[in-house]
């Protein structure tokens, strides 16, 4: 199959050399966790714990509690987003009033292949972004074009209905802005709260399927 030129400029664009030695060097993502709002503080988890991230079909299972706060005699857990290790704590902090947005942890998250290819991929996808905290569904008749022809045989244009937006027991339609193109990746679960901002769904060019095929078939040849 032959490459085009927008992709061949998009490969020289991308080391993947580069890329693969950083993840083998590192195969971790670092993620942060801060305060939600003020309150006295008091640790659950220590230097070096292992921790479960949600789980469910729905992430309707919490994971590890990892502080909770108190603030006006009402006590607030906190539970752990990801599975990993704790790398970071302010064990300083122990027992003080803190301020909202503090910096209270790092939970060390080793990345799967999968999660590696993602990462890859978010370079060339171009992302569609919930555009408020809210429960997000395809449309019907998107979803009756995935579940006839598969996802990544159903393209969208500018101006088409893709999403629903549940928000304050309210379904608000969500029409498409981006770049047209074929539905690749999916970032959401049905029914399941997706912060402002976040990615709902990836798209590409058709050109560009013969790009992201290397770039998953090098990762699985190559990730140990």
């Amino acid at each position: 199959m032959m490459v085009g030129k927008d992709d061949m400029s998009m490969d020289q664009e991308i080391d993947f050399d580069e890329i693969l030695s950083k993840y083998r060097s590192d195969p971790y993502d670092y993620e942060d966790i801060y305060t939600i709002h003020t309150g006295r503080i008091r640790f659950k988890v220590k230097k070096d714990d292992v921790v479960e991230g949600t789980t469910g079909d729905y992430r309707h299972i919490p994971g590890t509690l990892l502080y909770v706060l108190q603030r006006e005699r009402n006590p607030k857990q906190f539970h752990s987003p990801t599975n990993g290790v704790i790398s970071f704590v302010r064990t300083d902090l122990e027992g003080c009033f803190v301020e909202a947005g503090e910096k209270i942890m790092t939970i060390r998250h080793p990345l799967t292949k999968r999660e590696i290819i993602e990462r890859i991929l978010r370079r060339i996808l171009y992302p569609f972004n919930a555009p408020e905290r809210a429960k997000y569904f395809f449309a019907l008749d998107l979803q009756a074009r995935i579940d006839k022809y598969g996802q990544r045989s159903v393209t969208i244009k500018q101006g088409d209905e893709i999403l629903t937006m549940s928000l304050m027991k309210r379904d608000i339609p969500v029409y498409y802005t981006g770049e047209p193109g074929i539905v690749h990746s999916v970032y959401f679960k049905p029914g399941v709260t997706m912060d402002q901002g976040e990615p709902l769904i990836g798209v590409c060019s058709p050109d560009k399927l013969p790009l992201i095929q290397k770039i998953i078939t090098r990762v699985k040849a190559e990730w140990e």
